[in-house]
């Protein structure tokens, strides 16, 4: 029986571990697709400043502060645009969310997913599939 107690608190400890170091390799990918999207934009952000610069070095010199030929700086617009795509964004999609629910006619998240799994067929999930190696040549070849 002591031997039972044993193996069954070391099978517990084993689980406790895997999901620990599951934890831990999604934080790891986590903040590396997050180090790579910063970077992406960074860069995006960086060329088409320099794009820019180097198209009208005039006009871009006048966006950067306020004149009497251009009332309002560049950084001041692009921050009144940003607001404003925010805002739009937000609302597109909360509206969008909206009128999905009530054309669903669900009252909950339950009921949602439940409505959702009833419209879309299932992904079969075969665990033989996921534990060995990904052919890659038979995942991009042409059907």
């Amino acid at each position: 029986m002591a031997a039972a107690d044993g193996n069954m608190t070391a099978n517990v400890g084993e689980e406790a571990e895997k999901d620990q170091e599951a934890k831990l390799q999604l934080l790891k990918g986590a903040a590396f697709l997050t180090t790579v999207a910063s970077a992406g934009m960074l860069a995006g952000f960086g060329s088409s400043l320099a794009l820019a610069r180097k198209k009208s070095p005039g006009w871009f010199s006048k966006g950067v502060v306020s004149t009497a030929a251009v009332p309002e700086s560049g950084a001041s617009l692009a921050l009144r645009a940003l607001g404003l795509g925010s805002l739009f964004a937000c609302c597109g999609v909360g509206l969008l969310s909206a009128a999905a629910w009530k054309l669903l006619g669900v009252h909950s998240l339950s009921e949602f997913r439940h409505k959702m799994q009833s419209l879309f067929p299932t992904v079969p999930k075969n665990s033989e599939e996921a534990s060995g190696p990904v052919d890659w040549d038979a995942v991009f070849k042409s059907k």
